[in-house]
């Protein structure tokens, strides 16, 4: 192959898209961080909105609608995957890192910065039922919460706060003061966001939780392994050119206008996804 046939295919294959899913639009926490750190990245994001949530669900329920996604992500070019959901990720990563010869990032409860920041010892694990209850999670635990007290909250309902918008008013706050306040009475002085839709949830979490309790978003770390993993594959693009960012979801209801003027901040139009992935 001639060589300058394949510098067009190494450019192409570096302005090729990103992708990134979730059970639904929580993801965008972690699609924000990542277009925060690398403006020149085009992205795809697909929110499963015909399928949340994922945390109540049958790990091989999840598995297979994250192989679903992937395949569809993998057909429109993209050069990498960040599976920006924790549960997905406890149930599905290993299973699409073997199906895909690309780079797949998954995301885990910030355990590990949790304790970094705990000055008293006890941590609080904020995250659906489904993350809580994997191996991979209880294998988090085992490699760096020994010597700290880890208590966990399975947080029912939160990730249809964020789905429908509600992130605040009275109804919120009472939802999260009921999960959260029990961590900080039994002395957690530390908080983890455990699941991608929890950092749109964090004023109304902080505003609990006072500011000498630390609160761990995991979304710049994941952007920070995936510019690492890019450039470790040669696939980091750099400042030239003009991103673009693409979404598309399943169910029947598309999210609203006004649910992503507050979530992502920057215009954009949804696409229902071909009904081989629905």
């Amino acid at each position: 192959m001639k060589a300058n046939t394949v510098g067009m295919m190494n450019e192409l294959r570096i302005a090729a898209p990103i992708g990134v899913f979730d059970s639904g639009i929580g993801g965008l926490s972690v699609l924000k961080q990542v277009r925060r750190l690398l403006p020149a990245e085009s992205l795809i994001y697909v929110a499963d909105t015909g399928h949340l949530p994922y945390g109540s669900k049958h790990p091989d329920y999840v598995i297979q609608r994250s192989l679903a996604i992937s395949r569809f992500l993998v057909e429109q070019g993209v050069k990498a995957i960040v599976v920006a959901c924790n549960t997905a990720t406890a149930a599905a990563i290993a299973e699409l890192r073997r199906q895909f010869a690309l780079p797949v990032i998954g995301v885990e409860p910030g355990l590990k910065p949790g304790t970094d920041l705990s000055r008293g010892g006890t941590i609080g694990v904020l995250a659906t039922a489904g993350t809580l209850g994997s191996k991979k999670f209880r294998r988090l635990v085992s490699a760096h919460g020994q010597q700290y007290r880890v208590i966990v909250q399975p947080c029912h309902g939160w990730v249809e706060l964020v789905e429908s918008g509600a992130l605040d008013g009275s109804a919120a706050r009472e939802r999260v003061a009921s999960l959260v306040t029990p961590l900080l009475q039994q002395g957690a002085d530390t908080l983890v966001l455990g699941c991608t839709h929890y950092p749109f949830l964090e004023p109304l979490i902080r505003e609990l939780a006072g500011p000498d309790v630390a609160i761990v978003d995991t979304g710049p770390a994941i952007a920070r392994e995936l510019q690492r993993r890019l450039a470790v594959s040669g696939l980091l693009r750099d400042g030239r050119g003009r991103a673009s960012a693409y979404f598309w979801a399943s169910g029947e209801q598309l999210p609203s206008e006004r649910q992503m003027a507050r979530l992502w901040q920057a215009g954009c139009q949804w696409q229902r996804l071909p009904d081989g992935v629905q």
